[in-house]
Parts: C-alpha cells; sequence; structure tokens
C-alpha cells in the first residue's frame, strides 16, 4: 500500500484535492433528457444507485449504465452502495423499455449491468441475452458491453450471457485475493477469474474486462499480481480506480492512491500487454467506456 495518505487513525481520511468533483452551477440539459429518458422506460442505473461521482459528466454525454433485473441486491458487499434486501419479480417489459430508451439517447456504446440476483435459477442470465437481442433490434450498430455478477452456483449462467454475443464481457474482480472475505463474501476470487477465463475460451472474439479499486487496503505488490492472474485468463481490458466510501456502515478508505502512483500503474499495465488500459483516480467501470472502445477499433483499422 502507498506510503502516503494512508489511514493512521479510526477517524475518516479527508479526500485529496485531486478527488474532488466539480459540480456544475446550474442543471445540464443533457443530463436532465438523459434522466427524463430512463424515468419514462422505467429504467434503474449503476450511476445512481451506487454514487458514482461520474453520474453529472457522464449523463451530460447522454451516457448512463443500466441496471437491470432491478435495483435491490441479494448480497450485501462491503463496498456497495446498492440496497440488499428481497428483490421484486424479474420485469418481463424490461429489455424492451432498456432498447427503447438506448435507441432514444443514441448511444454507440451500451453497458448493461445488474445486480446480485442469488434468488434466480439462472442468477438473471436469461434477462441479459433478452436484453442484447432487444437492442440488437433497436440500435444494430451500437455496441454491447455487459458488465455481469459472477453467478456463483448457477451454472451455465455465465456462457449463456457469452453466447448472446456482446461486444465486450466485463466482470470485475473488485479487490485482491487477501481482501474477499473483508469486501466482497459470497464471493470467489478464483471463481470470478474462471469465470473471464471460460468466456474468452468459448468466444475469442469477444474482449473480456475487468477491474479492482485501489484504497481498501492492498499492496503494490498484489496489485500486479492481480494483473498478472488477468492476463493469464487471457483478460483484454483492465480499470483501476480509487476506491470512495459510500456511507459509514461501508469499508472504510485506507487510503488515497496518488495521480503519480496511478500513472505508474497505467504503465505497469499496458507493459504486461493489456489492449485498453483506464486508470486513474476516477476511472470506474464504465467511465468513458465507449470512447475507450472506440479508440481500440481505431487503432485495430489503422493496423489494417
Amino acid at each position: 500500500m502507498p506510503s502516503v495518505n494512508r489511514q493512521t487513525a479510526e477517524r475518516p481520511l479527508a479526500k485529496p484535492p485531486w478527488i474532488r468533483v466539480k459540480l456544475r452551477s446550474r442543471p445540464d440539459p443533457e443530463a436532465q433528457r438523459t434522466r427524463e429518458i430512463l424515468r419514462r422506460n422505467r429504467l434503474h442505473t449503476v450511476c445512481e444507485e451506487a454514487a458514482c461521482p461520474n453520474l453529472g459528466e457522464c449523463w451530460a454525454k447522454r451516457h448512463a449504465t443500466v441496471m437491470i433485473l432491478g435495483d435491490v441486491c441479494t448480497r450485501a458487499c462491503a463496498f456497495c452502495n446498492v440496497k440488499t434486501g428481497r428483490p421484486n419479480p424479474v420485469d418481463p417489459d424490461e429489455p424492451r423499455n432498456l432498447a427503447r430508451a438506448i435507441a432514444e439517447l443514441g448511444l454507440r456504446h451500451v453497458v448493461i449491468t445488474s445486480v446480485d440476483r442469488d434468488d434466480l435459477l439462472d442468477g438473471g442470465a436469461s434477462q441479459f441475452v433478452a436484453s442484447i437481442a432487444a437492442l440488437r433490434l433497436a440500435s444494430p450498430a451500437s455496441t454491447i458491453e455487459v458488465l455481469t455478477p459472477d453467478f456463483r452456483n448457477k451454472p451455465g449462467a455465465a456462457l449463456a450471457v457469452a453466447d448472446a454475443c456482446p461486444d465486450v464481457y466485463n466482470h470485475n474482480l473488485e479487490t485482491v485475493p487477501r481482501l474477499y472475505r473483508q469486501i466482497r463474501p459470497g464471493a470467489s476470487y478464483r471463481h470470478s477469474l474462471e469465470l473471464l477465463a471460460t468466456v474468452k475460451e468459448r468466444h475469442p472474439a469477444i474482449f473480456t474486462k475487468s477491474g479492482i479499486m485501489l484504497g481498501l487496503g492492498e499492496e503494490l505488490t498484489e496489485v500486479e499480481q492481480v494483473m498478472d492472474d488477468m492476463r493469464d485468463a487471457k483478460v483484454d481490458f483492465i480499470t483501476l480506480g480509487q476506491y470512495l466510501r459510500p456511507s459509514p456502515k461501508h469499508a472504510r478508505v485506507e487510503c488515497y492512491w496518488t495521480p503519480d502512483e496511478f500513472a505508474a500503474l497505467k504503465r505497469t499495465a499496458e507493459e504486461k500487454d493489456f489492449l485498453m488500459v483506464s486508470c486513474s483516480p476516477m476511472t470506474r467501470s464504465s467511465y468513458h467506456a465507449d470512447e475507450d472502445f472506440e479508440r481500440l477499433r481505431e487503432r485495430r483499422a489503422d493496423r489494417v
């Protein structure tokens, strides 16, 4: 763990200057338009439910990460702001509503995520499949990225989603193995790695993606080992961002990694031959995902 900005007392650390988000003096009309489209189609977003600090910036660009399968999670991870409890029944109209909203927003790259639904026999995989199919019909030019839960103990669920052929299959490892019991109870680091490797083995043309949060007490060597584990699993894209504590009941921030430290991690990841690296204090799984994917396509086109 970095030697500076480290937790040394029980009281919370003050956020450093590079973490602070600039607030707009007045509501952005495009952000308001995004909100209206999502509300009208009865859609939830991880932007809101996870209290993402980048919401204003992304929504002003009419980019939102839709969270399917409701807004109540069956797990209680120590880092996550999504509420936990007994979810409502799956909405059969959700894929159609999603497709209609994305077509109206005109997104060229769509990111779909979900809560954990351990109560469902397939963990909600069929809703991902239906959503991908609906999007292909409504917005055939859009590329699709899914950010799925681990579907633990739901045999075949992840592959069912992969067989629907999204352009990017994202599943986050979230943190280093040593911290799983504390930060991600109910999940397995090894299982998540195997999920990513299995998707890539089944569909080599699908880009796989994963990421972790920093500031939970991990050491630099542990982060580097996670990078190596991802590459062993043939993960193509990596995201690394600073963990921010949603509330006092969540896991505390043990340290703030500096912009220079993030820059060094970015160089390390690039040296390990990830196709795409997004690494900064404010990076989140879907932050600038559309721009990153477009840059990759342009780079590949230049090589042809």
